[in-house]
């Protein structure tokens, strides 16, 4: 099939054009989007016209390996979500999109090409932005002294181009991890309480502390200057909820509420920083620091068995070894014995409690006003394949081959009305190397189905950036609603220059339009008698060539 488009400008420039005001109901006027799962090839002839030439997929594509993996079917239950199958697309920000300017306060970065940038969002159709809150710039000039000025200028532009806002209650640094392009830490006063007492932050077996975010070990301890990490997080909400009442619910639709590293519900059991861990290595348990070891030797006394508590398991090897290396994670480890159950059953719930304590005072700070919740939960697609789960289970996700560990999760999100995210949508199984045991596409189901069972909302993200047809394709695959199992909303990865070049944003915009239609593949007439100068034809792959000027810039 052969589209062509008539049109005198590129549509990037027409999109970012300044005397455009977008509103509500603006759509993109000079795009033609188009989704499919063959693979489209394009071409720009003479009279700056548009065509797409379709090629069948391979038809030799591999199939996955079969998982190592059995879980009882987990009970479909259709989530409260409404009638419409459109998927809004939110789109990610720039980490460094506030940063503290010269007169000592926040102000948004490049602001003018961030207005633009908007501008050209909404015109593709795009339902809002997705902001991090940084602790580490808020608060940084001392306990509750909070500097919300940068992300009030950016609410107001984000409302004044039409576009909604996801605002991520950001407790952790940003630096280490993948995607992190710039390095925010965590406020100086909080710093100044690490270097008194370093176990306040993550401890592996080896005694390394990691100071991207505060140890959940110590969450109802008033180790932040009189104030517990709960009181502070609690706070910081409250401020932000008194700051910006007039914009939550209709501009700020979601708080999403960080609760560890990357923002994510988990331990940061493989970090990247100065090469401690590289993919696809198991990781580390995170629970050396004295208020984990302390919480595990009671836990281990009310077992019974106090020989439990001394410390993590001493077999669970390093974090780039993988997991037949290893005494606790091979096929027939430690894992799955009694100490193995009691340990990870411990681990497990500690993070459950920790997230369950923070969205128990987001849902009480943040419940009159009409923006909902959302909590991120990890991806970790790696060694999926295997018995263990090994990944899984050092990032504190109980989650093996006999046990589901996404439904406990599910379900404590469901108490309060809180939206699952989850990582991973644009990924499949035969992308990845098959060395390391990688199932995206089983992960993903699984989570769907934990979160159907709870009666939880599902959004999405994709884990890496990504600009091709291929990995949009995935997204709106999974997106698609009609199993009750579909996303409520999606989370693309993240605005930058790169997506804004002209291929990129083609595929983007098709992508956006594909989502609003509830991930629903386009079908074009074959006569087009809207007056919309758009000729749909097909083209004989052994007679079409491209044109001279098309073939040069190929």
């Amino acid at each position: 099939m052969a589209l062509t488009l008539r049109s005198p400008t590129s549509f990037i420039s027409k999109a970012l054009k300044p005397s455009h005001k977008p509103t509500t109901s603006d759509e993109p006027t000079s795009l033609i989007s188009f989704v499919s799962l063959q693979k489209p090839s394009f071409t720009a002839s003479s009279s700056c016209r548009l065509k797409a030439v379709q090629v069948r997929a391979s038809s030799n594509d591999l199939s996955p390996v079969p998982a190592e993996r059995l879980h009882p079917e987990s009970k479909v239950v259709r989530a409260a979500h409404s009638c419409s199958t459109r998927v809004p697309v939110y789109v990610m920000l720039p980490l460094d999109t506030i940063f503290k300017g010269n007169d000592g306060k926040g102000a948004v970065n490049r602001a003018r090409a961030l207005n633009a940038s908007m501008m050209a969002l909404r015109s593709a159709g795009v339902e809002g932005i997705m902001a991090d809150v940084w602790w580490g710039l808020v608060e940084r000039d001392g306990p509750m002294k909070y500097d919300w000025e940068g992300y009030a200028e950016l609410v107001r532009m984000a409302e004044r181009n039409g576009l909604k806002m996801q605002m991520v209650m950001s407790f952790h640094q940003c630096g280490g991890n993948v995607g992190d392009s710039c390095s925010i830490p965590l406020p100086p006063w909080v710093l100044e309480e690490m270097s008194r007492d370093p176990d306040i932050v993550y401890t592996d077996r080896s005694g390394r502390r990691n100071p991207e975010y505060i140890s959940l070990g110590c969450d109802d301890l008033p180790v932040l200057r009189g104030r517990t990490p709960i009181q502070v997080y609690s706070d910081y909400m409250r401020s932000f909820r008194d700051r910006f009442s007039d914009y939550l619910g209709n501009v700020i639709v979601e708080i999403q509420v960080g609760m560890g590293p990357c923002g994510e519900l988990r331990y940061p059991s493989y970090p990247e920083s100065n090469g401690t861990w590289k993919f696809p290595g198991i990781g580390e348990f995170q629970c050396y620091d004295k208020y984990m070891k302390a919480s595990l030797q009671a836990s281990a006394i009310a077992s019974g068995h106090s020989e439990w508590g001394k410390g993590g398991p001493h077999d669970a090897g390093q974090y780039n070894q993988f997991p037949e290396d290893t005494g606790f994670f091979k096929r027939e480890g430690t894992w799955n014995t009694d100490y193995g159950h009691f340990f990870l059953s411990w681990y497990s719930e500690k993070l459950l409690q920790h997230g369950d304590r923070i969205l128990t005072a987001a849902d009480s700070i943040f419940s009159s006003t009409g923006a909902k919740l959302s909590a991120k939960v990890a991806g970790i697609h790696w060694h999926y394949r295997t018995r263990s789960h090994a990944a899984e289970l050092t990032a504190g996700y109980y989650n093996t081959r006999n046990r589901d560990g996404y439904i406990p999760i599910a379900k404590m999100l469901a108490k309060r009305g809180v939206v699952m995210n989850f990582t991973c949508m644009e990924m499949k199984d035969e992308q990845q190397p098959g060395h390391a045991g990688c199932a995206p596409e089983l992960l993903v189901e699984q989570v769907k189905k934990a979160a159907s069972s709870a009666g939880v909302e599902l959004a999405g993200e994709n884990a890496l950036e990504r600009y091709d047809e291929a990995a949009y394709a995935k997204v709106l695959e999974t997106s698609r609603s009609e199993t009750g199992m579909g996303l409520s909303a999606f989370t693309y990865l993240r605005m930058n220059k790169r997506l804004f070049e002209e291929a990129n944003w083609r595929q983007f915009v098709s992508f956006v339009k594909a989502m609003g239609e509830g991930g629903r593949k386009s079908t074009l007439p074959r006569c087009d008698s809207s007056q919309s100068d758009l000729y749909v034809g097909f083209v004989n792959k052994e007679e079409w060539k491209p044109e001279p000027e098309a073939a040069a810039a190929l």
